[in-house]
């Protein structure tokens, strides 16, 4: 008698964890938790958030990528996850084999934020105080390899200055130390600080993107000031490598449905970020691009993960 095949046709029929690399009160917490409501409702059974910060998201991608692969451990990829690779000479994982793509939610800009009683008002304000004080201005990220953590790389690079980077362990206390006055700045990605600049506690000095946001009306762009400038902030969903085509397929409907919903569109374009909710494919041809891009970069400008 053959041995039953394991079937899949039930799934899901227990909760799913969806695992955020960063600690609560971010923005990529705030699009995992939004997205997995709306999943909740599609699958019929309840995504969980579990917040995983660390090691510049290597942490909580790690522990997905050792996670069984039968959909039921799903995880938040960012920019960092195709930088770490360029970052980090030792991953724990291998990062061109031990993901499934699930679909790219959406990109957006960073905003180039100070707190609202900061003395500077424009790019040109900071660049000219950064070579006035070299190593005395302050910039946090929600982590090493982040999209945060590089765009103050870059911007160090190509503006010829010398800020300090300050990582976090996500965007929430990143936020709260630039809110409290420990830092002077974050190029924080458009979901973490548009409540902030909205309520007028953090003031909004360019976006990262080499257009401006519709999200961010009158905000000129840092390649204005700093020509060759260029960052993009994104999101997508992974399921460990191994994990059946027809549990990706599934989930990937899923997304697609949360990420399409009125609701999540109007959330998260208010906050800079444009809705995607592409195949499998997509994301992995969008990560494997922005990979090499970055790879490059890393290399010219000889930037380390501190």
């Amino acid at each position: 008698m053959l041995a039953a095949t394991p079937s899949f046709a039930a799934y899901p029929d227990k909760p799913i964890r969806l695992v955020v690399p960063f600690a609560a009160g971010g923005g990529t917490d705030l699009i995992a938790r939004t997205l997995g409501a709306g999943m909740s409702t599609e699958l019929g059974q309840q995504v969980v958030v579990d917040n995983k910060p660390g090691a510049g998201t290597i942490i909580g991608t790690d522990a997905v990528a050792k996670s069984a692969p039968d959909g039921y451990s799903i995880v938040i990829a960012t920019f960092a996850h195709a930088i770490n690779p360029s970052l980090q000479p030792k991953l724990p994982y291998a990062h061109d084999k031990a993901f499934a793509p699930i679909t790219l939610i959406g990109k957006g800009p960073n905003v180039l934020v100070v707190r609202a009683d900061s003395p500077y008002k424009t790019v040109n304000d900071i660049v000219e105080a950064a070579r006035a004080r070299p190593g005395k201005l302050t910039y946090a990220s929600q982590g090493n390899g982040t999209s945060a953590h590089l765009a103050g790389e870059m911007f160090n690079n190509l503006a010829k200055v010398q800020m300090i980077h300050v990582p976090y362990r996500g965007a929430g206390p990143a936020i709260t130390d630039l809110l409290g006055g420990q830092v002077d700045m974050i190029f924080g990605t458009a979901a973490a600080v548009s409540t902030f600049v909205d309520g007028g506690k953090l003031r909004a000095i360019a976006v990262t993107t080499t257009q401006a946001s519709p999200s961010y009306k009158g905000v000129p762009t840092v390649a204005e000031t700093v020509p060759g400038y260029a960052v993009e902030s994104w999101y997508g969903l992974y399921a460990p490598a191994g994990t059946p085509a027809d549990v990706i397929a599934r989930l990937n409907a899923a997304a697609k449905k949360a990420a399409q919903n009125p609701d999540f569109v109007k959330k998260v374009e208010h906050e800079g970020l444009v809705v995607t909710a592409t195949d499998p494919a997509e994301l992995d041809r969008y990560v494997k691009a922005e990979e090499a891009r970055w790879r490059k970069i890393v290399k010219e400008n000889n930037i380390k993960a501190d």
